[in-house]
């Protein structure tokens, strides 16, 4: 499949988890705001209504308490009058309200007619005389009439009271907070929020005059005021406060249900986004891979055509077989021989740490020897280049525990990159040097080679991996070097790093743990 094909695909389906992440995402909100208004309009509703009623709750005090000493003041006087002509007896109630200048608020008198006093029920249910019942009306719409007046003069001296009266008292002694609280509580049930509140009550100039028991500052943000006593001069006036601690988990518990679609959506998108990573990843290794093989190929294609060529020779009758012809293709058969077994081997080796298959015969070296033998042995293809090697052995606690074999294979991979990727027609110098810092043992190999690309200096540890260099074969090797490196550093508990800078050379560091006396 083409790059260009999976990325058509790859940006198709990441904005389509995008946007159906946006949609729920902004479907939470869109519920949240509309539950955050419904509360809103829920809260300010209860604590006007719980306001109202302690106005209610003041005036209806204020009635109790003037009903009460309107009746210890009022005075009632009753006469009875018989009538001689007929027998029937009139009862007269006379009921006076008065102030204590003398004042008189209501005065109304009840009639009661009946013409004998053994059979009152039964004269009064009886009697079909039309005078008396129209006078028996009269007589009620009297007693309403005055009634009417007594109960309008009885609120009027209840309203005079609360305005000249109750708004002169502090606030805290008009308010009864604890019958303010269950009226709070009583409202936001009826408009159906159930969670714990927060409240004060304080002056319109912000002095606190109250504080609920349980007060604490938590979800301050979420608060709501109301005015008390909103009739009275504003001096007098209060300011109930009420904030809901736990207003966040009320308000998001309506969308609790699109949490895991939410989760499962990113979810969903991060694997994804990892599938896209895993596939151009596999791709990039295919690609490897292919280079790979056609790099075997052409390096393999080389040793077997020489042993061809050889071999052609040596059954060709026309061809002299002089002693010194047949030493020369022997020793041509033999050293493409070699050459091919050892480009059998790397790829075998590889393929052994792979599968984890590989076995160490480790035994304690000193790293300053195996280090300046190994150089020895490099230094004539050096010399050719008319470079020299260069060592600073400065480490004191040298010794290390590692496969002999394989660790100077290593070693001798990195000195021969240094040679392999020197500069054309130019003459290389490597610097080799040895130090201890802390608990660790450090050695470097430095070239003033060809140097790597920043972007490409992360990769040349991968396997297959070689720095591009076109369609240009003259550097031999499979991408295998640096990854068969890496590979035996990590197996002895070390670590190696690249620094390269294009143009000014290559220097690679190894750390490795130091083999402490028992």
């Amino acid at each position: 499949m083409k790059k260009s094909t999976i990325w058509t695909i790859a940006i198709i389906m990441g904005l389509s988890f995008l946007g159906l992440l946006y949609i729920q995402i902004s479907y939470i909100e869109e519920i949240a705001k509309m539950k955050k208004e419904q509360f809103d309009e829920s809260v300010n509703r209860s604590l006007y209504q719980a306001s109202r009623n302690l106005e209610m709750n003041e005036t209806l005090r204020y009635l109790e308490k003037d009903v009460n000493e309107v009746e210890r003041n009022a005075f009632k006087q009753d006469s009875i009058i018989v009538n001689g002509l007929d027998g029937s007896i009139q009862h007269a109630h006379q009921f006076s309200v008065s102030s204590d200048d003398g004042t008189f608020y209501s005065e109304f008198e009840l009639k009661t007619f009946t013409t004998k006093p053994a059979n009152v029920p039964k004269a009064m249910m009886m009697h079909t005389d039309k005078d008396q019942l129209s006078e028996a009306t009269k007589s009620l719409q009297e007693i309403i009439r005055n009634r009417y007046v007594y109960q309008k003069a009885l609120l009027d001296e209840v309203v005079y009271n609360i305005l000249y009266t109750a708004s002169e008292k502090p606030l805290k002694e008009r308010v009864n907070f604890k019958l303010l609280d269950q009226d709070i509580r009583a409202e936001l049930l009826n408009n159906g929020i159930d969670i714990s509140y927060h409240f004060t009550v304080s002056t319109t100039d912000g002095r606190e005059v109250y504080r609920c028991p349980d007060y604490t500052e938590d979800g301050l943000q979420w608060s709501y005021s109301q005015t008390l006593f909103r009739n009275d001069p504003t001096p007098k006036m209060g300011i109930v406060k009420i904030h809901f601690p736990n207003m966040d988990s009320y308000i998001y518990s309506s969308v609790r249900f699109m949490i895991p679609a939410v989760i499962f959506t990113i979810v969903l998108l991060i694997t994804f986004v990892f599938t896209i990573v895993i596939i151009f990843r596999q791709k990039r290794y295919t690609e490897i891979k292919n280079d790979f093989i056609n790099n075997m190929t052409h390096e393999l294609k080389t040793p077997i055509s020489s042993i061809s060529l050889a071999a052609q020779m040596l059954g060709d009758e026309s061809v002299a077989k002089s002693p010194s012809m047949m030493k020369h293709l022997s020793t041509v058969i033999g050293d493409e021989s070699r050459r091919l077994r050892f480009l059998v081997e790397k790829v075998l080796q590889m393929s052994m740490f792979d599968r984890k298959s590989t076995s160490f015969k480790k035994k304690e070296l000193d790293l300053n020897e195996l280090l300046e033998q190994t150089a020895a042995t490099f230094n004539l293809r050096v010399e050719h280049t008319g470079g020299k090697i260069y060592t600073e052995i400065e480490a004191v606690d040298s010794a290390i525990f590692v496969d002999e074999v394989h660790f100077q294979n290593a070693i001798t991979n990195l000195l021969d990159n240094a040679v392999k990727y020197r500069k054309t027609d130019q003459p290389v110098n490597i610097h080799i040097r040895t130090w201890n810092e802390g608990d660790h043992l450090y050695f470097s190999i430095r070239d003033d080679g060809q140097g790597i690309k920043k972007e490409n200096v992360k990769k040349v540890f991968d396997k297959f991996y070689r720095v591009h260099t076109g369609n240009v074969h003259d550097v031999k090797g499979f991408g295998l070097g640096l990854a068969y490196v890496k590979e035996i550093i990590n197996l002895h508990d070390g670590e190696i790093k690249c620094e390269s800078e294009l143009g000014k050379g290559t220097k690679f560091t190894v750390t490795l743990p130091i083999l402490k006396e028992e």
